[in-house]
Order: C-alpha cells, then structure tokens, then sequence
C-alpha cells in the first residue's frame, strides 16, 4: 500500500458522534463523508469504536446487535465495518474495528506484564491513550481518519472516546473536527420538526468539553431556515454549518445530499487542506442503475431464524444478504420483493408457509432451533426444481437433505444437532473438538477469507469465469470469507457423488468441501457454498453466484 500523500505533512482526524437515538444513520453518514474525500483524492481510512465488552461481534446474538461483518482477516465486525467497505470499495479489518472490551483487555495485559512500571492504571490515562494509539496506528498510510463513536451522546459506556476526542482536539489544534450526527423529530400532533432533542445532544458533548464543528440533522425533509437559525443560535454554531440528510430512496444517495451542501469542502477548509474537486461519477452511475425501471418483478423467500425482536421484524440480522441480493439486482434490472419465512413455522405447518416464491435462499444460522424447517425448505426447492442458493448454514443443510431423500439416510444430520445420528453428513474437525471441548467459541471458527480451487465442468465454475470472479484472474482459484466450525464429511463424499450431488470446490488448504451443486439437467439452478459471498459483494460488483441466481429465479 502506498504511503499517504507527500504533500500532506500531517495526518486529519475527524470524529462523528451520534445523538438523540441510535440507528440514525451515523455508520452511513460516516462512509459518506469518506467517500466524498477518497472521491476528492484523499487517502482516507474510518475506524469504528463500540461500546461493549466483547473483545469482537462474533458471539453476539445477530437479533442483539445485527448482522457480524466479516472481513478478510477473520475480524468479526459490526456492521457499519461492511457499509464502510460497500461505500469506499476497499477492505476493512482488525485495526478498522475496535471494542472496549479490546481496548480495556490490552490495557490489563500490559499492566499484568509490569508494562507501565509500577504505575496506578487508570481510566485517565491509560485508557484514553490506548484509544488514541489505535486510532494513530490507522493513521499511519492515510491523509484523513474518520472515528466514528459508537452509541449516542449522554451514554456512560462510550464516555472515553469522548474524551479521547476532546484530547486529541487539544494535542493537534487545527487537525480535528467533530460531526455530530444528530436526530430531529416530527411529532404527528405538531406536525413540524423539533431541535430541542439535537439541543440537549450539543449540551451533552459541551458539557464534555467538546464544541462539535458541524451538526448533521437526519430528518424527514430538509430544514427550513427558521430550523437552521434555532440550530446556529441554540448550539452556539454558524448556520452553515448545520447539514441537512432527509430522508432518501438509496442510501447511495447520502454522499450526493451531503455534497451538495460543500460538506467536504467545509471540512477540508477547516482542516486546513487544500480544495480540491469531487468526482461522484462512478456513484451517479451507480444511482442511475437502482433507480432504472426494472423488467421484471422477482419474489425470493429467505428462510432464516432471527427475523424477529418481540413483535418487530429485524431486517438487520441479515443485512449483509439483503445488501448482495440488491447489488445482483440492480446489475440484472429486476425489482426484487423478499420474503421473509421463519424456519421454526415451517416445521409446524409445513410449506405451505413458503408460499409462491421464484427462488429461496437459506442463509447463516446456528443450532438446532428451525434447522429442521430449513432442511423442509431445501428439499421442497430441490424437488419443485425452485432456484435455491445455501449459504453456509444453508449449504450445510441442503447436503443434510439431500443425505435425506436421495441416500435414503432417514437419520441424517449434522453432529451439531445430532450427536447420535449415524450419518453426521457434517461434522466437527478434530481441531474444532478440541477448542468445543475447552468451550473457547470466541474468534475460534474457520474464519476469514480461504482460497479455493474451482472444478471446471461446473456450475460454480462458469459462473466465476463469466463474471471474473477468480482470484488474481487466475483460472479456477477463488477467495471467499468464512465464519463457520462445521464441515462437509468427506467420508461420506463418495456416496453423494454416487447418487448425483457434484462437489465443485475444494479449498486448498485442508482440502475442505467449500462448494455443492447439482446438475443443469437435474436442476435449474441449486448450490450450496461453505463461504459467505455475502460479504464480498459491492455496489457496482455484485458476487457471482448472486448474479446467477437472480438471473435463474427470474426465469
């Protein structure tokens, strides 16, 4: 990687809180503001901080928190890491996420290992200083940070990275500024936008020594000016520098919204850095595309496990899914409806809940609660000749299935759910035992991206030679991320291949079973893979295997 920019002598930090609520859109506002300088010819790198314990977001319940982003170096990360790299097209990990469960477990290490000398270890320094390392360390090869604080402002989890913030602000006068992305509501009875929240969310970072630079107003519409005037006479700020982000059809058209009101140039300004302009033509294409009429309609079931939260559905648990399903999309011109159908009503009421879909994806999940609907949900696509896409989970449960029906394996399972099966068609390694066994589940997994080869003759292998989607343009050589301990038992491989399933892909290390197909002439279009292509997919260059399958279901 080159280093940053010659003509900047030093490294820009800029700091974006959230207030009011969370899942404002601070992640996206974020990323947008990092695209708008990377599209201005700034080296620029965000780092996200959270606010719990878990040293990383693998063992965190996906109906907790959302969906784990899963990077190529095995970090288990929020999803904000995966809007970052959809928005940037370039990679995130570990130094890009960080917990305070990481920062507090580093700063304890170092204390049991007599690093700080006999010192009193304290919140004041030592913590602060290991957040301010860590975000110095992404600093290195890039002109511009972006930090981006987790949880909201007024919270006493995410108190030290504020006043990190308000050090740093301090040490490097004139290289800091704070965005305060804040939330401006419309009661119905009003019926007109309200800033007092937004009011007491600056009280809050003021009241922690910090005079945000810019206040990002997410709100129904844009703001009027008698809304701007309040904001400026109210938050002690110019009324230029209150931005308006309403409401939009695309996310994609965040960067376009904020640009259009000089964010980045403000910034830069106040930065100290040399204007310079924006070049959005590759996301204007982008928009052109999602807002194209489309063809054709197409109804794609997800059968999964954590859609619900209480009464409310969670799209968030498979955000990453929803986001490769509508990067495939938009490139194939179709309108794309999902369904959502809970494995666990499947197993009480059979498929009917399906309903009529074109195509059905079973995506991640763990244990035995709704497996059972989702190997229903694999059978009735295999047998009703309906597109089907398994993946991860999905794939290791098409393979159950088809042990099932077509190997005549009543008893077939997988040893996570099924201990005494006979036929454990998937199973634990040996090195995952041993980790299960010392009940280490934390950052133990397969995990990250793996290299593959890919049999010709295939399915999967026209479909990544169509698309390029080999590694390094090498014929047959593919990388997908995986979270996952389970495996394909290749003891059993042999009689899968006897009675029609093809094996299609194997990595090349361990020589694990990564992808299954059956046949053109069997089927229309099922596969399974081990990987999760979710993960790779962008806008602009939706995964392979997406592109196919949408292309199947609309037929």
């Amino acid at each position: 990687m080159p280093l940053r920019n010659s003509k900047i002598k030093k490294t820009k930090y800029i700091f974006i809180s959230g207030g009011v609520i969370s899942g404002i859109g601070k992640g996206i506002t974020s990323a947008s503001i990092a695209l708008l300088l990377k599209s201005a010819g700034y080296r620029v790198a965000p780092i996200k901080f959270e606010n719990y314990l878990n040293l990383d977001a693998g063992t965190i319940n996906p109906i907790e928190h959302g969906d784990v982003f899963l990077c190529d170096d095995g970090t288990e990360a929020d999803m904000d890491i995966g809007t970052y790299e959809k928005f940037l097209n370039q990679e995130m990990g570990d130094k890009n996420f960080v917990t305070i469960g990481k920062i507090y477990k580093t700063v304890m290490d170092r204390e049991r290992r007599f690093e700080y000398s006999g010192q009193t270890v304290e919140a004041i320094p030592h913590v602060t200083n290991e957040i301010m390392r860590r975000i110095e360390l992404v600093a290195l090869d890039n002109d511009i940070v972006l930090i981006e604080l987790g949880g909201t402002a007024g919270e006493y989890q995410n108190i030290l990275y504020y006043e990190a913030s308000r050090m740093m602000t301090l040490r490097k006068p004139g290289d800091v500024v704070h965005v305060h992305v804040s939330y401006v509501p419309v009661p119905k009875h009003l019926g007109e936008p309200k800033t007092k929240p937004t009011q007491l969310s600056v009280r809050t970072l003021n009241s922690m020594g910090i005079q945000p630079d810019f206040v990002v107003a997410r709100c129904d519409s844009v703001l009027d000016k008698r809304r701007l005037d309040r904001f400026a006479l109210f938050c002690n700020m110019h009324e230029d520098d209150i931005i308006a982000s309403p409401d939009v059809q695309s996310i994609y058209e965040i960067p376009i919204v904020l640009e259009k009101q000089a964010l980045p140039a403000k910034i830069l300004k106040k930065l100290g850095l040399p204007q310079k302009k924006v070049n959005l033509s590759n996301l204007l294409s982008l928009l052109k595309k999602i807002k194209a009429k489309k063809s054709k309609k197409v109804k794609i079931g997800i059968v999964g496990k954590y859609f619900s939260t209480g009464d409310y559905k969670l799209r968030d648990a498979y955000a990453a899914l929803f986001d490769a399903i509508d990067h495939a999309s938009w490139e194939n011109g179709v309108d794309i409806e999902t369904v959502w159908i809970d494995a666990e009503k499947i197993e009480k009421k059979g498929t009917s809940v399906i309903g009529k879909v074109d195509g059905i994806i079973v995506p991640i999940g763990w244990g035995v609660r709704g497996a059972e609907g989702m190997i229903t949900a694999a059978s009735y696509a295999r047998r009703k000749k309906i597109p089907y896409l398994g993946l991860c989970y999905g794939m290791q449960l098409a393979v159950v299935s088809f042990a099932r029906d077509v190997l005549g394996w009543k008893d077939a399972n997988t040893q996570e759910n099924d201990v005494k099966s006979q036929h454990q068609v998937i199973h634990l390694m040996p090195k995952q035992k041993e980790i299960m066994e010392r009940r280490a589940y934390g950052g133990t997994m397969r995990l990250g991206a793996w290299d593959a080869g890919v049999n010709k003759n295939t399915r999967a292998f026209d479909i990544y030679k169509q698309y390029k989607g080999f590694k390094n343009g090498e014929t047959g050589l593919v990388s997908e991320r995986h979270r996952h301990r389970y495996e394909f038992n290749q003891e059993f491989e042999n009689d899968f291949i006897k009675k029609g399933l093809i094996i299609s892909s194997k990595s090349i290390v361990e020589n694990l079973v990564e992808i299954v197909e059956l046949p053109r002439s069997v089927h229309p279009f099922f596969l399974g893979i081990q990987g999760h292509p979710e993960y790779k997919s962008r806008p602009g260059r939706p995964h392979p295997l997406f592109l196919e399958f949408l292309k199947a279901a609309a037929k």
